[in-house]
């Protein structure tokens, strides 16, 4: 059977990704990417609006080594937030640190960072810092609570298979915090690896940031953690407004618009860019439903 790790492991592989980027259309990367530049993305993101969704816009690639690419990286997500402003479409940001510099040089991630936040800002948009593996963890929330020194449109992620998810979040309260499973392969020693673990931890890390009065994105596309929400939700006189669900692009569309027609804000998070690769085996790797995009394709050619 074709496992979790298997597809952990092939999205850290170079040599495979090489080799897979002619080979993206037909293993479904179509599906779940929106193109590969700010045009496509927008694009997208304006029929998706059409449905009653909102969106977030990822433009893809992580672990930058140099400042020439990390700068670019940041001029980039610049011009992304210029054309969420100039098109209209009801839209935020979301990035990794990494590809901003933050193996190459704190001080340049941070001050790019900055750049990114000030250009938000001015156009009344909010940015999401997506949560990557352990090993940056700290410096990521670190950072974090440098920045909402001065800013209040960022936020980031917290990941539930992580033993100290609940401490993380307790000390990011009034933050707007996307909540999430997890998505990389991490030791037994900082996180669980139970499926049933985590999913009763993740629920409990919800319960936690609403029942803190803070702004949570629930990230999932578990129609049962959803139901236990909605129900929570009202049992606690939690308003609509204080959460909304996420899913990714190419994912549960029903399901997605069956959440905003019953007056939930539903935003779907959207992936653009050349550098799909090693996104696109994270989610196969997450539920083995998704293999059915790889097989699919690959059976039409």
């Amino acid at each position: 059977m074709i496992t979790r790790n298997f597809f952990l492991f092939l999205s850290q592989n170079k040599f495979v990704k090489t080799k897979a980027t002619k080979w993206g259309p037909k293993l479904g990367a179509k599906s779940v990417i929106a193109g590969e530049t700010i045009d496509e993305a927008m694009k997208t993101v304006r029929k998706l609006n059409e449905r009653g969704l909102t969106c977030t816009v990822d433009h893809l690639g992580e672990f930058v080594y140099n400042r020439e690419e990390a700068i670019e990286s940041a001029e980039y997500c610049i011009r992304t937030l210029d054309a969420i402003a100039e098109t209209g479409v009801d839209c935020n940001l979301s990035l990794k640190l990494t590809q901003l510099g933050l193996d190459v040089d704190r001080n340049l991630c941070r001050d790019n960072m900055m750049r990114i936040l000030e250009t938000a800002e001015k156009h009344g948009n909010f940015v999401r810092i997506d949560m990557e593996d352990y090993s940056h963890l700290d410096a990521t929330l670190e950072l974090l609570h440098e920045l909402r020194r001065r800013f209040d449109n960022v936020g980031t992620a917290i990941q539930a298979y992580l033993y100290r998810a609940d401490k993380d979040l307790r000390e990011l309260k009034g933050t707007n915090i996307r909540l999430i499973k997890g998505a990389y392969k991490e030791s037994p020693e900082v996180a669980y690896q139970k499926q049933a673990e985590v999913d009763r931890n993740y629920f409990n890390i919800i319960k936690t940031h609403l029942l803190n009065g803070s702004y949570a994105a629930i990230a999932t596309h578990d129609h049962q953690i959803i139901d236990q929400v909605k129900a929570f939700a009202k049992e606690n006189g939690i308003s609509k407004d204080q959460f909304e669900f996420q899913m990714l692009y190419g994912f549960r569309s029903e399901l997605q618009n069956e959440i905003a027609k019953e007056g939930y804000k539903m935003r779907v998070y959207v992936p653009f860019g050349e550098d799909w690769y090693g996104y696109f085996m994270r989610r196969l790797a997450e539920r083995p439903q998704n293999v059915t995009f790889a097989i699919k394709g690959l059976l039409s050619k």
